[in-house]
């Protein structure tokens, strides 16, 4: 996919003429689709970046964009399981809108910024807790990638299929119970504003991916603090065209029994949903997913479920 995106215009027009042929096609049932990007040089999240979700923690908004990464290992597919490390008994989701960087560049002016990004897809931040706010000297990175802890997915979306990024509805539930249910207009930093801040630092290459934050109603700061649990379910997405992600939890030797946290273990299969809405569906909008077989974990864990509305 990165070979793709790397050949720029040409190899988009050659995906459009292929995808308007009407064949090449294979039924939905007899594929598992894998990240839409599984490989990328650079994975680039953004902390505090909604309002809402600084009022939340009672914080004020931050005057600079706060960086961190996920290592590439994270990612995983749309429907594949996230194992819940034994090492944590705090991961929390994150439904996030996440950009591809299609066009190579290094201080890149805002006004010009949306021309470096091929596309959008959906990611769960998914996050250790204890790790990230109370272990390895409280740097993030080690709290938020543990493997599996990026599904990305399940669709590449042009930029030319979404009116306003920055009005899309974002949403998350957890076993049917709406958890975060937001917008894109509460961006404290929008996107060409971030990709102008990265690139002063980073160049950023096609394939980069880069998280533009989460909202209000992670489970850190719901009272009382709610987690994840082996057996739960998270669904989450941006409906312009992404599609929807979902799997499901389970701890690293696939044992769905135990506890996680302070909650035993239910013997029904819990479920989390998340999604983005905009105010246009583009149901044509063009899709990729990597080639080759998709693998599951052999320790899965479940995990939410994302699209873009």
């Amino acid at each position: 996919m990165r070979a793709f995106l790397e050949s720029g215009p040409s190899g988009l027009a050659a995906a459009r003429r292929a995808l308007e042929s009407g064949q090449h096609r294979v039924p939905r049932g007899t594929v598992q689709l894998l990240a839409p990007i599984g490989d990328p040089e650079k994975v680039i999240c953004v902390g505090l970046n909604y309002h809402d979700h600084c009022l939340e923690q009672d914080l004020r908004s931050p005057k600079e964009p706060i960086i961190f990464s996920k290592f590439p290992s994270a990612i995983v597919g749309p429907f594949d399981d996230i194992v819940h490390p034994e090492e944590s008994s705090e991961v929390d989701w994150e439904v996030e809108l996440a950009a591809v960087i299609g066009k190579k560049g290094r201080h890149i002016e805002e006004s010009s910024a949306l021309d470096h990004v091929v596309g959008f897809t959906v990611a769960n931040d998914v996050s250790a807790r204890d790790w990230q706010t109370k272990r390895n000297g409280r740097q993030w990175l080690l709290g938020k990638t543990f493997d599996t802890f990026c599904p990305l997915g399940p669709a590449l979306v042009t930029k030319e299929a979404v009116a306003d990024v920055h009005n899309l509805r974002i949403r998350c539930s957890v076993n049917g119970q709406v958890m975060q249910d937001s917008s894109t207009n509460q961006l404290i930093f929008p996107l060409p504003k971030l990709i102008a801040w990265v690139s002063r630092f980073v160049t950023l290459v096609p394939g980069d991916i880069l998280l533009t934050g989460t909202p209000a109603g992670v489970g850190l700061f719901r009272k009382p603090p709610v987690f994840l649990k082996v057996r739960e379910r998270s669904e989450g997405g941006l409906k312009i065209g992404l599609g929807w992600q979902n799997g499901d939890i389970k701890n690293p030797g696939g044992d769905t029994q135990g506890e996680c946290g302070a909650s035993t273990i239910s013997p029904r299969r819990e479920e989390t949903r998340c999604s983005v809405r905009s105010r246009s569906w583009a149901p044509s909008a063009t899709r990729w997913c990597e080639d080759g077989e998709a693998k599951s974990h052999p320790h899965s864990a479940a995990f939410p479920r994302f699209g873009v509305q």
